[in-house]
């Protein structure tokens, strides 16, 4: 990760797009890390940025898991499976209502 990325943008990735990014910038930080070990780091300040990417990262995914916001890749999906969940309770408390004037007309 040449440039830090707001946590907006990383909003509007998937999973593993995410994941990804989260892949190189750990790469990324053991390499700064590496360097400043040996004496050969220019910029100290790219240390803080990188780590600073990296728990954006892990907040967006911490969000998603909480439920806070939605992943971009599954919101048309979940969309659909509400949709079809809420056909099969309509059916079934159809049936429940039918069940219920049975016994109630058979008492009268």
């Amino acid at each position: 990760m040449a440039t830090t990325v707001t946590a907006a943008e990383l909003r509007n990735l998937g999973r593993d797009e995410l994941l990804a990014k989260l892949g190189e910038a750990k790469e990324e930080l053991f390499n700064l890390r590496f360097q400043a070990a040996t004496g050969q780091l220019e910029s100290h300040g790219r240390l803080r940025a990188v780590r600073k990417d990296i728990a954006r990262i892990y907040t967006v995914m911490t969000e998603r898991a909480l439920g806070i916001t939605e992943e971009v890749d599954a919101a048309p999906a979940a969309a659909e499976d509400v949709v079809e969940a809420d056909d099969t309770e309509t059916l079934s408390d159809k049936s429940v209502d039918d069940s219920q004037e049975e016994k109630a007309g058979s008492k009268a």
